[in-house]
């Protein structure tokens, strides 16, 4: 039973049950903590600078950066430990593109789920009737999909790519009073990673859901169903082929009846022939 018919057999919500629309649903939800993980996000690393005079040190610089991830606009002030002026210091990287692609791909995601999710409860009828319904639902699948792994791949590489720009270790090389030996420079707080490490994880589980969803919606399609009576048509026709007689039976047996009658008049006209002789030889 295809998944259409299903649809027709169960309650409004009782769709959600069904492979096609449990999956919708599920792709929804992890659309959300996809997003949230990633746009949501703040971090936080601080360094210290400890001058050869003590009155000049700064031993917590405080850098807060977050999503977008443009770091090239974060900026610091940090202690030249000559005189009693500060420099202002600028992070490298601009990671802003794979971030919100990656965060666009999850909004996009999760309304076209939440509408799909909508339209199998409510509109059963209508999707079942229109095709066209079915195969735009099949393409947006395969797109997303296909985006999802693009996205997830990209911001993986881009997180990867943050997480050195804004190393304490690599922090400290841009400060210039850190470059003299007589001063002391060292990391006090790196950033957490875990939420973003979890939204590249929520990227990827989200081309599995998709890509696994295609073969659910593209049995709704009429291209499988075309296939599927095609497939039946000639099962069909090729048992009807088998079940043709290869011979005409009632040909046979006239055949054979006649051909054992035929065989039967003979010696009885024998026997006639054969009946006068012996009578006279008896006389």
């Amino acid at each position: 039973m295809d998944t259409a018919d299903q649809l027709a057999s169960v309650g409004t919500f009782q769709v959600l049950k069904l492979p096609l629309g449990f999956i919708r649903v599920l792709e929804w939800v992890f659309a959300i903590f996809a997003f949230a993980t990633c746009g949501g996000y703040s971090g936080q690393l601080r360094v210290s600078v400890d001058c050869m005079e003590k009155a000049r040190s700064n031993l917590s610089i405080g850098i807060d950066f977050a999503y977008p991830f443009r770091l090239h606009q974060v900026s610091f002030e940090a202690p030249v430990c000559e005189g009693i002026r500060e420099e202002r210091v600028f992070l490298i990287g601009d990671y802003s593109s794979s971030a919100e692609f990656f965060v666009t791909i999850a909004v996009f995601a999760f309304l076209y789920s939440l509408m799909a999710t909508i339209v199998y409860v409510f509109f059963q009828n209508k999707y079942r009737e229109n095709s066209r319904g079915p195969l735009i639902d099949f393409i947006v699948t395969v797109v997303f999909s296909f985006v999802w792994l693009v996205g997830s791949s990209a911001w993986g590489k881009a997180l990867s790519d943050v997480k050195i720009a804004t190393d304490p270790d690599e922090v400290l090389l841009l400060i210039s009073a850190c470059k003299v030996q007589t001063n002391k420079c060292g990391s006090v707080l790196e950033p957490r990673w875990s939420g973003l490490n979890t939204s590249v994880v929520f990227g990827f589980l989200n081309f599995v859901l998709w890509a696994g969803n295609i073969w659910f919606v593209f049995k709704e399609t009429v291209w499988h169903k075309g296939a599927s009576s095609l497939a039946g048509g000639g099962s069909e026709k090729q048992s009807g082929t088998f079940n043709q007689q290869p011979y005409n039976q009632g040909s046979f047996d006239q055949s054979a009846g006649y051909n054992t009658q035929g065989n039967l008049s003979q010696p009885t006209e024998y026997s006639q022939v054969g009946g006068p002789t012996s009578y006279s030889n008896q006389m």
